[in-house]
């Protein structure tokens, strides 16, 4: 009786480790696949607060700008990024997720905005724009290379020439108003 009982306890024991021992390969492909997720979700979140944060602050460039180079490429900005944020949005509903909102940093950087000044406002909108749209690419050529959703892989492939499109016209047109991209480009850069 007491082998039995013993028996008992080191039967269940031995079966319980075989049991975890052939579940662990698929809980850690499980585990791979929610990080894999996660970046997904980390892509569209932020991509999509900066598209809102883009549209948002090319209104306020519109009418706070104090050149006619900054209203022009402002409106030009509102027009692509409404049209953006609404490519993201359908994304966004594709893959599943929620319709991408406003992050409490990029409110707060729009916050800085509203609030200053006609005069330092057109360089310092400039050097802004270098910066988020070097973020900006840097994000979709990620997310085009190593995203593991296949829609928003394919969406962010399919967007990236209009990004880095932008991205060269926000450098053009920094540099001919005289902001500083150096500062902001290399801020922009991971690991600086």
């Amino acid at each position: 009786m007491i082998t039995r009982l013993l028996a008992s306890p080191a039967t269940a024991f031995l079966l319980t480790t075989i049991t975890i021992a052939s579940l662990t390969p698929a809980a850690a492909q499980t585990a791979a696949q929610h990080a894999a997720l996660a970046s997904d979700s980390t892509f569209l979140q932020t991509v999509g607060s900066l598209g809102l944060l883009q549209a948002k602050l090319a209104k306020l460039a519109q009418t706070q700008g104090s050149s006619d180079v900054v209203r022009d490429f402002a409106k030009r900005m509102a027009t692509e990024y409404a049209q953006a944020n609404e490519q993201l949005a359908a994304g966004a509903k594709q893959a599943a997720y929620p319709r991408p909102v406003l992050l409490r940093q990029h409110q707060q950087i729009f916050d800085r905005f509203n609030a200053m000044g006609r005069s330092a406002f057109d360089k310092s909108y400039m050097a802004e724009m270098v910066s988020e749209h070097n973020e900006t690419a840097r994000l979709f050529e990620q997310e085009a290379k190593d995203g593991r959703i296949a829609s928003l892989k394919q969406l962010a492939a399919g967007m990236l020439s209009d990004v880095q499109q932008r991205q060269s016209l926000a450098s053009q047109t920094a540099s001919s108003i005289g902001a500083d991209v150096t500062a902001a480009t290399s801020a922009a850069r991971p690991g600086s």
